[in-house]
């Protein structure tokens, strides 16, 4: 286990340019990030071919020792891991938050490695036998976001080490400490060259994009760019992985309880202060119990902490930069413009320092209002009256994004029935944005495509292979 200095001094290397990272709740400095260029992406890139082989070669069961080795790395330096996470990226250290992400990057190790991907027999008839396997692709390139740094890294490259592929990871701009951390604790059980962090700008995503030796992208960020990736990746026909933006709706049934949901909407809504792609992100409830689900959401909504996330007593933090803060603020000023009813929040302090912004509820809203129709990413939440089923099934299925949406009712097969007219990926039930390392996840529409987690998961970081005969 390194100590908190010594893992942050680690990450910094006086050979290169770097540039300082802020702390979003306090504007502190956090430390200096790498500043690597597009020549450090190529030694990356031959590093991770010249490695690749030999762990390839290694098989499933050595390749999965490895992987559960690289989590008890990330437990035993979890403590230094999610201060420096939470510094970097605002999240507090309790709740759902940074030790939270940094667990959750241990289970997915964990999960992953456990995962048994068999052969699978497609015929065998006494005159044809085929068999379907799935082969190593190469090199992968993980392209990250900045909401869930190290975790979605994890997603990213766990199921590709485990198919015995090398991975170079591009962190986003805003979280690079965050992922250079991470990999350099995993690294100690790994093989040199494996796993390559390039923290760079832009013009590195868009080599790694296009590079020729890299045989798949995986990205998890917004659809523009998104789309970006795809045009990029033409000309070397890429196999992709794009986990794209949501803004996901939750639909309320009238025969649900409003108390007894209201804190499952709230962490549904609000896990990581709204900074997630698969947070509920519009509301539609039934006017039979509109009001009460307002007023119980208020309710808790009004009692949960927001500060700096050092201070154990706070569960939500900062936005983690100020271009999501400028976003937040012009949505909810343009619905409160509308005429919209605010419940809760709604007014920054402008002397606070940080990129706070309150946690903030929306009544009386339009559903085409863009406080619905964008996606605000954000602690801000649109609460949608709807009359029937079939409103509020076309209104969830308006937009052009489907990654995740929920439906609330005490009456589960009642909730099912719902779930399966909605277009998205997943469609929780009584619960939001609930993911789990054995449950393929992945986006409807403009969301994205590709699974990730699970066996399917796994298949996805390999390359079918057929042998007949």
């Amino acid at each position: 286990m390194e100590t908190y200095d010594a893992l942050l001094a680690s990450i910094t290397t006086a050979s290169v340019e770097t540039r300082t990272i802020f702390d979003p709740a306090t504007g502190a400095a956090v430390g200096e990030a790498p500043v690597h260029t597009v020549e450090d992406l190529e030694r990356a890139v031959a590093l991770a071919v010249a490695a690749q082989p030999a762990w390839a070669a290694l098989g499933h069961d050595a390749r999965s020792a490895a992987l559960l080795k690289a989590a008890d790395a990330v437990e035993r330096s979890a403590e230094e891991l999610a201060r420096l996470l939470s510094r970097e990226q605002g999240k507090p250290l309790n709740g759902p938050n940074a030790r939270f992400e940094v667990g959750a990057c241990a289970a997915w190790l964990r999960a992953t490695a456990g995962t048994p991907l068999e052969t699978e027999t497609v015929v065998d008839d006494g005159e044809t036998r085929a068999e379907l396997h799935y082969r190593p692709i190469g090199v992968v390139g993980a392209i990250g976001p900045w909401n869930w740094p190290m975790m979605i890294t994890i997603w990213q490259i766990a199921p590709a080490l485990r198919m015995g592929n090398a991975v170079v990871v591009k962190p986003s701009e805003y979280t690079p400490l965050s992922v250079l951390a991470l990999i350099q604790v995993i690294n100690h059980e790994l093989p040199e060259g494996l796993v390559t962090v390039v923290s760079g700008g832009r013009e590195v995503g868009a080599r790694l994009a296009e590079h020729p030796a890299i045989g798949k992208v995986m990205f998890t960020g917004s659809t523009a760019t998104g789309k970006a990736i795809i045009r990029s990746s033409a000309d070397t026909v890429k196999r992709l992985t794009l986990e794209l933006g949501g803004n996901d709706a939750g639909i309320v049934l009238p025969d649900a309880d409003p108390k007894a949901i209201a804190e499952g909407l709230f962490w549904g809504a609000f896990i990581n202060t709204g900074q997630t792609c698969a947070a509920l992100k519009r509301l539609y409830v039934h006017e039979d119990i509109y009001d009460a689900v307002c007023s119980e959401l208020a309710a808790v909504a009004a009692a949960m902490p927001m500060g700096n996330g050092l201070d154990e007593n706070n569960v939500l933090g900062p936005l983690q930069n100020r271009q999501q803060y400028g976003i937040v603020a012009r949505l909810v000023d343009a619905a409160r413009d509308s005429g919209a009813r605010i419940l809760l929040g709604g007014n920054p302090d402008p002397d606070q320092p940080g990129n706070f912004y309150p946690t903030t509820l929306v009544a009386d809203i339009d559903n085409s209002n863009p406080l619905v129709t964008e996606e605000q990413f954000g602690p801000a939440l649109p609460i949608i009256r709807y009359s029937t089923v079939d409103e509020a099934v076309a209104k969830a299925n308006a937009l052009d994004v489907g990654l995740g949406a929920s439906v609330w009712s005490s009456d589960p097969a009642a909730a099912r029935d719902v779930a399966a007219r909605i277009q998205a990926g997943t469609v929780w039930i009584n619960k939001h944005g609930a993911v789990d390392p054995r449950v393929p996840f992945g986006g409807a529409k403009q969301s994205g495509y590709g699974l990730e987690f699970g066996v399917e998961g796994l298949k996805a970081l390999g390359v079918p292979q057929i042998i007949n005969g």
